[in-house]
């Protein structure tokens, strides 16, 4: 797959000495990646960017051009132009938002570079714009939240009990906010005593989810569950409850659920502040590595490839299982 072979004329006049020579074909040996990251907006935003930077080392045979698009759009679409213009080997992308690519990755497509997208998803109406996806089913993982809340509530003798739920969404448009709510709403559906009370964006983020959660606090009286779309939205949601001189956990006045599961969400439910967290596996850098090294060899890749993932709740031994976790 790799498109250029640049021809390295070892003459005295080039090069100093051999070993010069061999530094010059040894860097263009590496298979060169671009990567558009979304941002630093979470714990697990940090993880998945630190996966893939120790991944893609020169010792595993990769140069990796990184770019921080600060959760803005415009900022990835420039920085895949940038790596078109570098004429890179393969382009990973962890897309903003879902829509607004098509034109880019027409680019990419015409300057024969493959596109791996990870983490979220893009709504594009030709899916061969790019190679393959790569990330957790967030339609699942929603649905797994609200079954596990359904048999927590059971357990807890309140089955029957009306309840009123506020969800702390992530950034809308944002693939996982877009799965994790339409998973979360599929187990509304089916419970007529379920009410959600209201849905706004934490864009997750730990002070935005705070400021969140304030106004909820303030709109409505009785609030029994609050889902929250990543776990530093959670963060924010329980300081803010707990500010507002409430309680919040498994013993507690209002149930907090989160996604991710990153070793601070562990932390939150050993401290009894935290239900349960539902996982979004961020080490995508190992999964993409093998991708580009089967499209080395000229071999097929699976057009949507699934990470594990897991639950974890208070009935848990946590601190065994924070323990042996990479994030």
């Amino acid at each position: 797959m790799k498109k250029k072979v640049l021809a390295v004329a070892l003459s005295a006049a080039m090069v100093a000495s051999l070993g010069t020579a061999m530094t010059v074909q040894a860097e263009d040996d590496l298979i060169v990646v671009g990567y558009a990251q979304v941002g630093a907006e979470s714990d697990w935003r940090t993880a998945n960017t630190e996966s893939f930077k120790s991944t893609f080392t020169e010792e595993n045979g990769y140069k990796l051009i990184f770019d921080d698009a600060q959760q803005k759009q415009e900022n990835q679409i420039k920085a895949i132009r940038s790596f078109i213009q570098q004429d890179v080997d393969y382009i990973v992308v962890a897309p903003v938002v879902e829509t607004g690519w098509e034109t880019v990755l027409e680019e990419a497509k015409e300057a024969g570079i493959p596109v791996i997208l990870s983490d979220r998803m893009m709504d594009v109406s030709d899916d061969s714009l790019y190679e393959c996806w790569v990330g957790g089913n967030f339609i699942k993982e929603g649905e797994d939240a609200g079954k596990w809340l359904a048999d927590y509530l059971e357990a807890q003798g309140r089955g029957d009990e009306d309840i009123n739920l506020v969800t702390i969404q992530g950034t809308i448009g944002a693939s996982a906010q877009v799965g994790r709510t339409e998973g979360f709403g599929n187990i509304l559906k089916e419970h007529e005593n379920w009410n959600m009370l209201d849905m706004q964006s934490g864009e997750f983020t730990q002070a935005k989810g705070q400021e969140v959660m304030e106004s909820f606090l303030k709109s409505y009286d009785d609030i029994d569950v609050v889902v929250c779309e990543n776990d530093n939205e959670a963060f924010g949601a329980i300081d803010a409850i707990k500010a507002a001189g409430k309680t919040c956990g498994p013993e507690g006045d209002i149930i907090v659920i989160s996604f991710d599961a990153v070793k601070a969400a562990f932390e939150a439910m050993i401290a009894g502040d935290l239900n349960a967290a539902f996982e979004c596996n961020p080490l995508h850098g190992p999964r993409v590595d093998e991708i580009i090294q089967k499209l080395e060899a000229g071999e097929e890749v699976e057009k949507i490839q699934y990470v594990d993932e897991a639950y974890f709740d208070t009935s848990m031994d946590l601190e065994t299982i924070m323990a042996e976790r990479a994030y």
